[in-house]
């Protein structure tokens, strides 16, 4: 289902971007870059997170880390990982395939700024073996995302 959220998406939203689906996984930024040609720093990598009560997505560079003192700046709270079983309830896609896109439940988005060293990046997909290339202001535009600084 969750590919097939993210596939209607990409129909309804932005039907000149393709989804991309590989052979191998790519479940992680390394095999991510590897399977997409691409630098690891890139990808861009969906971090499930909840400040105080609130689940966000925060969409960052591959290489880029949460930054504790930033994020707490920025959203008055310590950042907090979801586990896996609410990121799949929340999102609908497993973890190694978590993005932005066809999502089971709205959540708000935030693209860091770690994103913009690239015109294009590269978002898993709803599965962990499926990625679309998209230009970085873009990615913003279609999830609706705010810009942030909460990266190391």
């Amino acid at each position: 289902m969750s590919l097939d959220s993210v596939r209607a998406f990409f129909r309804a939203h932005a039907p000149d971007l393709e989804v991309v689906v590989t052979e191998e996984s790519s479940a992680t930024v390394a095999l991510a870059a590897a399977a997409h040609g691409v630098e690891p720093a890139q990808i861009a990598k969906t971090i499930c997170l909840r400040a105080g009560e609130q689940p966000m997505l925060i969409v960052a560079g591959g290489l880029a880390r949460i930054d504790n003192r930033k994020f707490r700046d920025r959203f008055g709270a310590k950042a907090r990982m979801l586990d896996a079983e609410e990121v799949v309830r929340l999102t609908s896609h497993p973890v190694g395939g978590v993005c932005p896109f066809g999502l089971a439940t709205e959540l708000p988005v935030y693209c860091d700024v770690s994103l913009r060293a690239y015109e294009e990046v590269v978002p898993a997909a709803g599965a962990t073996n499926a990625a679309v290339r998209v230009p970085t202001g873009r990615l913003s535009e279609l999830t609706g995302a705010e810009w942030v600084d909460v990266c190391q």
